[in-house]
């Protein structure tokens, strides 16, 4: 029920970055389900991750591991988060990165795991026996594609992306995969996003950068509002191309951040169109917010509302429901009679009220449309925000009651 995405093929390879694909058996036979992603020496390697405190046990390790080492290889695994797991998980998380050092020839801290799928349960530690030999045998600079599919979980489309460009005189390439389709509400969203490029990029400016585009992408889309114990988004600068940013001021900085933006963005987005049972890409867009804080709280109480997420889904014009939903989004001294809310173009509220304008047929017709605008206007400042969110349908409650099945 993808809501107007397709698998993205198009895939440019990143000087310095090979890909290994593999049947691990982690948790279903026969299935792509174990990825390694190589670096050449003296990549750089950045990342965000989530705030859940029960984050697995594979998020602490690639912390741990991030922190004091530069690393080589990206070890992924799906059907298995290795969260709950206790202390059982932070050890096989070691045992899966050792396993993979002592194959690829490197130190245990210059791996960085990976884990998506069910959560609770211990990890299948035979499947990496069987996915490190072969993944490692996979390695190919164009097996993005591949890579996309094979850390998939309830995910109906592989979600990637990629672009060439010239600045500042260098050719400049960027890809990227990521997947996810439920619980996805970030603070750093069960998400994994993985982004390249062959420009060479100042570490502590790399990871700055991570943050800050994570902030306006992966940290800006919502499904259900349930944010995982698993999610990671990575920024990889192999530096094997011409273009070199040591600086925010550095010739090139603002042109390569913009287009690490896009990619960022795309890939966030892919994620919400491909929601758990989506019919509806939203953008939810408040502008006129004293404070960047308020538009994001309205946004995202609008966004996580179920009256307004089925109304969305029924293509019900029921506008009362969005109202309600901005009205206890906690903002203090809200003067509602300053509040306008907009369908596309279609205006609903005018000053707090129903807009005199307003016919219910042109907005259930905004709502019939795969994809749409809902803007809030405040009338408080100046601080605006966007983030994208779904419907929700009768199809996710299905996966969902049925994924452990």
């Amino acid at each position: 029920m993808a809501v107007n995405i397709r698998r993205f093929t198009d895939y440019l390879p990143i000087a310095g970055v090979r890909l290994g694909v593999a049947q691990s058996n982690m948790r279903y036979p026969e299935r792509d389900d174990m990825v390694i992603i190589e670096l050449a020496e003296g990549s750089q390697c950045a990342g965000v991750f989530t705030r859940n405190a029960f984050c697995a046990a594979p998020v602490s390790v690639c912390r741990q591991h991030l922190q004091h080492s530069t690393p080589r290889y990206l070890l992924i695994n799906t059907g298995n988060a290795n969260a709950g797991t206790g202390e059982q998980g932070w050890q096989d998380a070691l045992q899966s990165c050792q396993q993979l050092a002592e194959a690829g020839q490197c130190a245990m801290e210059q791996v960085l795991p990976f884990s998506t799928g069910v959560i609770g349960e211990p990890l299948n530690m035979t499947a990496f026996e069987r996915g490190i030999p072969a993944a490692l045998q996979d390695l190919s600079d164009d097996h993005w594609d591949r890579a996309a599919a094979g850390i998939m979980t309830t995910d109906t489309v592989p979600k990637g992306y990629s672009q060439q460009l010239v600045i500042a005189g260098e050719t400049v390439t960027i890809t990227g995969l990521s997947k996810g389709a439920g619980m996805i509400k970030p603070d750093m969203a069960t998400m994994l996003g993985f982004i390249a490029t062959d420009a060479s990029i100042d570490a502590v400016l790399l990871q700055r950068w991570c943050g800050q585009l994570a902030d306006s992408s992966f940290n800006r889309i919502t499904i259900d509002g349930d944010t995982s114990t698993n999610d990671c988004c990575m920024l990889i600068a192999s530096g094997r191309g011409g273009l070199h940013i040591d600086r925010d001021d550095s010739p090139g900085a603002d042109a390569l951040f913009a287009a690490l933006k896009q990619a960022f963005q795309v890939l966030a987005q892919a994620i919400v169109r491909d929601g758990e049972g989506a019919t509806k890409f939203v953008t939810l867009q408040v502008n006129g917010a004293a404070q960047p804080q308020e538009a994001l709280d309205v946004a995202y109480t609008v966004a996580h509302s179920p009256l307004v997420k089925t109304a969305m889904y029924a293509s019900d014009a029921n506008w009362g429901r969005i109202l309600a939903a901005v009205g206890r989004a906690g903002i203090d001294d809200l003067q509602v009679d300053q509040v306008n809310i907009f369908l596309n173009d279609v205006q609903i509220v005018e000053n707090g009220g129903r807009c005199a304008s307003y016919q219910e047929e042109h907005g259930a017709a905004v709502l019939a449309q795969a994809e749409f605008l809902v803007r809030i206007e405040l009338g408080r400042g100046d601080c605006s925000d966007t983030l994208w969110t779904s419907d929700l349908s009768h199809e996710y409650v299905s996966i969902n009651a049925d994924y452990r099945s």
